[in-house]
């Protein structure tokens, strides 16, 4: 595989407006947002910017939420918040003797209503760092254990270390991210949480698990349970908890999680990310030097970046960006460039000009004179010889039989390039040989490129033993003869 290719399949993101929206709707950052306009000149701060104590139930009630419940609770979480993306501004004690700071309206709280989409998902993908940095923390039972006689917590007792926790929830949520965006893969439906956590434990080349990583699976979905119900009021995930019967003792012969009924995997958690979420981990994605494109970044290139870009999308993001980078341009304009951008000897150039006569396919009847325009050139001519029998155009000329044989050849290698479907490539492969006797007599003749690695693959991948062997002939043939 080249090294340039993306390393993640391009996802197709819903409009700023749309995840502004999206954002300002989740129960987090509505409650952040109620409490910053709540606060005022009495409201009183501890040393590390918290409400204190006697104020949580004020909020709770702010909120809307039992203050003999959770609701101080959700409070001071949505107060944090407030703070960490500067819906408020809290303010130390004027003098050493005074006993509490002061909160203010931060700057932020103004672009809650006044700034763009932009600037709202700015403030929320901060309120997403600070849950994420909480999903991280020790556990609270942990702490308590590790806070000394000085009543210091001991970071060495603790046995935390903050990097290793994040790598091992970023890439689970990476995991998540690839899911949903492969076509074929998850996409809009919930993943299980074993599988998950399967994926960051298991070793691909592992058969059947040992119980030592059954047990390192079950330890990590119980961790992953905690932190995606913190990370769904930010509205990074829809989550469906663990079941809590299950976080009963469960005895030394009950079936591992792995071997339940699919019909009871949901007891186990499900979760998938929203597209809110599929923005906020891409950002983050690329603020960590990974490629994670998305569909649209190719509209307002040139022909030649979206044909090679598209190289290795999926069929439905490229037919999307696709569409995004027409849409920008007049038809006729639009196909002149295509044709112009798929010209070339290179390596990737068959599966430029596949993706470009894909695209031509969306451009329609008004391509038809720029294509007409391209019938006797030796690359392009068969591709638009093609594209005009697809349209079911008149007068188009019949081609010589090299250009029959070079279109074959250079259909192969895009093919090959694209990594398609085996039983799609080998269907093509038996109908190249079968459709033109002789084949392989004329084909390694053909002056293109990838002449001899076409031949030599349909060698592989043809059925017939004998017409193998032929092809693989005619590969060796195409090796040896002269250099024009």
């Amino acid at each position: 595989m080249p090294e340039d290719r993306p390393t993640l399949p391009p996802v197709r993101l819903h409009s700023e407006a749309e995840l502004a929206r999206d954002a300002l709707a989740t129960p987090l950052l509505t409650r952040a947002v109620k409490l910053a306009r709540w606060a005022g000149p009495d409201t009183r701060v501890g040393a590390g910017g918290e409400l204190v104590e006697e104020q949580l139930a004020a909020a709770a009630a702010e909120l809307g939420l039992d203050a003999e419940d959770d609701g101080p609770a959700y409070a001071s979480e949505a107060w944090r918040t407030a703070v960490d993306t500067g819906l408020v501004d809290v303010e130390d004690p004027e003098d050493d003797e005074a006993e509490y700071g002061t909160a203010t309206a931060g700057d932020n709280l103004a672009l809650i209503t006044s700034g763009g989409p932009q600037d709202v998902l700015a403030i929320w993908l901060d309120a997403l760092e600070a849950v994420h940095a909480d999903a991280i923390a020790p556990l609270l039972d942990d702490l308590a254990d590790a806070i000394g006689d000085d009543g210091e917590i001991d970071y060495e007792a603790l046995d935390w270390d903050p990097d290793a926790e994040a790598e091992f929830l970023d890439g689970v949520l990476g995991n998540l991210y690839l899911l949903t965006v492969t076509d074929g893969g998850a996409g809009d439906e919930p993943v299980p949480l074993p599988a998950l956590a399967a994926s960051m434990i298991v070793p691909d080349d592992m058969g059947e698990p040992t119980d030592d990583v059954l047990e390192q699976v079950s330890v990590a979905m119980m961790r992953l349970d905690d932190q995606f119900r913190l990370l769904e009021p930010v509205g990074l995930v829809e989550y469906r908890p663990v079941d809590e019967a299950l976080m009963a003792e469960v005895p030394d012969d009950a079936e591992a999680p792995s071997a339940v009924d699919e019909s009871d995997v949901s007891r186990y958690g499900l979760v998938k990310l929203t597209p809110l979420g599929l923005y906020g981990i891409r950002m983050r994605m690329l603020e960590g030097g990974v490629d994670a494109p998305a569909v649209g970044d190719l509209a307002d290139k040139g022909a030649d970046v979206l044909l090679d870009g598209l190289a290795h999308y999926p069929v439905r993001a490229a037919r999307a960006e696709t569409e995004q980078w027409l849409a920008r341009r007049e038809p006729a304009v639009a196909a002149h460039e295509l044709l112009g951008a798929a010209r070339g000897v290179d390596q990737g150039a068959p599966l430029r000009r596949l993706h470009c006569q894909q695209a031509l396919t969306l451009v329609g009847a008004q391509a038809e004179s720029e294509v007409r325009a391209v019938l006797d050139d030796a690359e392009l001519g068969g591709l638009a010889r093609v594209w005009l029998a697809e349209r079911g155009a008149s007068d188009v000329p019949a081609p010589p039989e090299s250009m029959i044989f070079w279109l074959a050849i250079d259909t192969i290698a895009a093919q090959l390039d694209a990594d398609g479907e085996l039983e799609e490539l080998q269907g093509l492969v038996e109908g190249l040989a079968g459709q033109h006797s002789g084949f392989f007599d004329a084909a390694w003749r053909v002056d293109h490129p990838a002449t001899a690695d076409v031949l030599e693959a349909m060698g592989r991948l043809h059925p017939d033993k004998k017409v193998a062997k032929g092809a693989r002939k005619a590969a060796f043939k195409a090796r040896s003869k002269p250099v024009a």
